[in-house]
């Protein structure tokens, strides 16, 4: 039996995949999460032979914990099922170690078949996004303008962006106005929209 952790932040959606997964003959749902700070605790107890990760999770994103899940327990595979297919997620999902990406509108036959590849060793990504993200291009914007960006979501102001990543109000106006540019938009809330619709935050 090949042992599924499952990260869904909706209770519906989760239960409904553990149910139709847990119809395949070969599967075993044995871990359950709707929250991503609980992914690797969870993980690390439940030892699954692959975790399914939505990305966009309460706590930590899908992105992060899978880079976790891959340095604290290498022998899970991790697939990422997201409804958000933009390819700059896709490009930080295997930059994090993942072995599949799959956008949640398909049939749950091809999920279980995906399941059975990643663990035979293959790597499965849904052929439209791959194609998208070969032409998107790299994530442009560095670590740090992603974090000041990342900050900048809620509209907080300088100062408060300055006080959430240990930086000084001058270094951050610095980091807004390069992901701007970077972003080709007029401020800081159009390059948050901008950056989170390629994925990049």
């Amino acid at each position: 039996m090949t042992r599924v952790l499952l990260a869904e932040d909706q209770g519906m959606m989760r239960g409904a995949l553990a149910l139709l997964l847990g119809l395949e003959d070969d599967l075993e749902i044995v871990a359950q999460v709707g929250n991503g700070d609980d992914i690797v605790p969870k993980a690390l107890e439940a030892r699954p032979d692959i975790a399914l990760l939505d990305i966009e999770l309460p706590g930590r994103s899908g992105l992060d914990a899978a880079a976790d899940l891959r340095t604290r327990l290498p022998e899970c595979r991790v697939l990422i099922l997201t409804t958000f297919g933009r390819p700059g997620y896709l490009r930080r999902a295997m930059e994090a170690g993942a072995s599949g990406f799959l956008v949640k509108d398909g049939p749950v036959e091809d999920l279980a078949a995906a399941i059975r590849r990643v663990l035979a060793g293959e790597r499965v990504i849904d052929p439209a996004l791959a194609a998208a993200a070969l032409s998107a291009g790299p994530n442009p914007l560095t670590q740090r303008e992603r974090d000041v960006l990342t900050a900048a979501v809620d509209g907080a102001t300088v100062a408060d962006i300055a006080a959430k990543v240990h930086l000084s109000p001058a270094t951050v106006r610095n980091y807004l106005s390069a992901a701007i540019g970077k972003t080709q938009t007029r401020n800081r809330m159009e390059a948050v929209r901008a950056a989170r619709q390629n994925g990049w935050l």
